[in-house]
């Protein structure tokens, strides 16, 4: 087990046009599948429900980090907080960062979550365990999202 999630994708689109996906709250709700309150503002929450099917009873709620123009967007949160029975709040967040890179081809799109080793451990290991199939198909659905709307 790794205390960190790491997955890439080339994405043949430049990179304001990516970084518009990620960080228009409207956009990244699109292709994350969540309906988000408001826009990303860097030391604020922002937060919505879920509209993945059999999730739709979730809140997800990320509170943003650091918003680097074209180059670097991260939040915290509470990975795989699903059972709305269960206050998350005293557990330490994982942090997600978005890196940006121009590539010839358009742009390299890193995500990494680090922190699963904070996670309590009757739950690290699934959470660890969804969170990675999860950053796997996110980073299609943002490939799929921004070529579709190019």
């Amino acid at each position: 087990m790794s205390d960190r999630i790491e997955k890439t994708i080339e994405i043949k689109a430049p990179v304001a046009r990516v970084w518009k996906a990620l960080t228009d709250h409207l956009e990244f709700g699109a292709w994350f599948r969540v309906r988000l309150e408001g826009p990303f503002v860097p030391g604020q929450a922002s937060r919505g429900r879920i509209t993945h099917p059999g999730y739709e009873h979730v809140t997800m709620e990320v509170m943003v980090q650091r918003m680097q123009p074209e180059r670097l967007f991260s939040f915290t949160w509470h990975p795989y907080a699903v059972d709305p029975k269960v206050d998350y709040a005293d557990e330490t967040p994982t942090l997600v960062e978005f890196t940006l890179e121009p590539t010839k081809g358009g742009t390299l799109l890193r995500v990494v979550e680090s922190g699963f080793d904070k996670i309590p451990a009757h739950r690290r290991d699934e959470a660890f365990r969804m969170n990675e199939g999860g950053w796997q198909a996110q980073m299609g659905n943002i490939e799929r999202h921004v070529r579709q709307a190019a």
